[in-house]
């Protein structure tokens, strides 16, 4: 807890290294990739300047959606190509100091510690997930030991909780992890991958929003830097391309999710965009409200406008820090004070850390109820009733 508020991170990361996961690999995966190490590749540092221990990440053939702004020569705007050797940078720290080492893949003690130092009681952490093997069985075994491995790495305390992993390449297989995991003390979500240009709404997902839907589980959406819309045609910029890639991936997923009625279709589905940005949100809303009168191609018979699916009480969004105060204000008055989640990205270079929740307490735009809502009620709404925490 800070100053009396308890906190829910609502968006943390955590991926096992190569290493790490190895412990969790099936016999069957281990069969498949008997040299898995040829596949190891140095690790991504994260944009943390200081010295860390090695690990590595697994990297196979490089996929369809390589490449964009992400991946090729950096170009800076107002030049007409990039410089000559140019690579991309890493991305500046914006936090006071470093995440504990091990706190994003092999020690959960280290990431509890953390969250105390930040006094966060319940952390979202979003799975890195290995792919792209080339081998379907492959890719699925690697979904599985995932979960293995998020539920040895939560463990006892219940403060730490994770997503279950979907995959629109194998959905039945998905499914029956949902249902094996849906019950465990930390699923508290399904995240769904998709193949580059696979649409969210493509009827072949019904049973992932169905099985979601039975178990009570949120459906989430994190865009990343490659493979959402537009990736490539951003002119080799990574300004334009950072600042543009979440919020136009959630865009994308609130259109086709709402116009699609999958909503509606499953009555008790709760959907979620985590850092995407949130500032733009009532004017997606009333711009989407226009275009399916304007436009159509939207699923018939829908039972609501976009902007009464935003504001059901079943969409919620994670707040980014920098948008500020006053930005939470305008978008909760606007529309509606139970739709936005406090998050940090920890231990992502964006993250604020160790002063993230001190940041918000910060804010004089916040009501008493409004910072209640937004640290804590709307993600235990959105996410369910964290099993054997203490709060009060």
């Amino acid at each position: 807890m800070r100053q009396g508020h308890a906190v829910y991170d609502t968006d943390t990361h955590i991926e096992a290294s190569a290493e790490t996961l190895e412990e969790f690999l099936s016999p069957r995966l281990r069969q498949l990739l008997p040299e898995r190490q040829q596949y190891w590749v140095p690790r991504r540092t994260r944009g943390y300047d200081n010295i860390r221990e090695q690990r590595h990440s697994y990297r196979f053939a490089r996929p369809a959606y390589s490449g964009g702004w992400g991946e090729d020569a950096p170009r800076y705007l107002g030049e007409a190509g990039p410089r000559q050797d140019a690579r991309r940078q890493e991305s500046k720290f914006q936090g006071s100091r470093y995440p504990t080492d091990g706190g994003e893949d092999w020690d959960p003690q280290a990431r509890l510690g953390d969250m105390d130092a930040e006094g966060i009681d319940i952390a979202l952490m979003v799975p890195g997930v290995t792919s792209g093997s080339g081998d379907r069985e492959a890719d699925i075994e690697f979904v599985r030991a995932t979960h293995r491995y998020l539920d040895n790495f939560c463990g006892a305390p219940a403060r730490l909780k994770s997503l279950i992993v979907a995959n629109a390449g194998f959905v039945d297989e998905s499914v029956a992890e949902i249902k094996r995991w849906a019950r465990s003390r930390w699923a508290s979500g399904v995240y769904v991958r998709l193949p580059l240009d696979y649409p969210l709404d493509h009827p072949d997902l019904h049973p992932i929003w169905q099985a979601a839907d039975s178990e009570g589980l949120a459906i989430v959406h994190h865009s990343f830097s490659t493979g959402y819309p537009g990736y490539r045609d951003l002119w080799n910029n990574p300004f334009l391309g950072r600042a543009a890639s979440h919020p136009w991936g959630a865009m994308r997923a609130i259109g086709s999710l709402f116009g699609a009625g999958i909503m509606d279709r499953y009555g008790g589905l709760k959907f979620v965009i985590l850092e995407s940005g949130f500032g733009w949100l009532p004017f997606w809303a009333r711009r989407l409200d226009d275009q399916v009168e304007y436009m159509g191609y939207v699923a018939e018979g829908l039972q609501h406008t976009m902007t009464q699916y935003m504001t059901s009480g079943r969409f919620f969004a994670s707040i980014v820090l920098h948008e500020g105060g006053g930005m939470v204000k305008l978008v909760s008055d606007y529309l509606s004070d139970g739709l936005l989640m406090f998050s940090t990205d920890y231990p992502h270079p964006e993250t604020r850390f160790p002063d993230s929740v001190d940041l918000l307490l910060s804010w004089p735009q916040l009501s008493a109820d409004l910072r209640r809502k937004v640290l804590w009620d709307n993600a235990v709404r959105c996410f369910g009733e964290p099993r054997g925490i203490v709060t009060e």
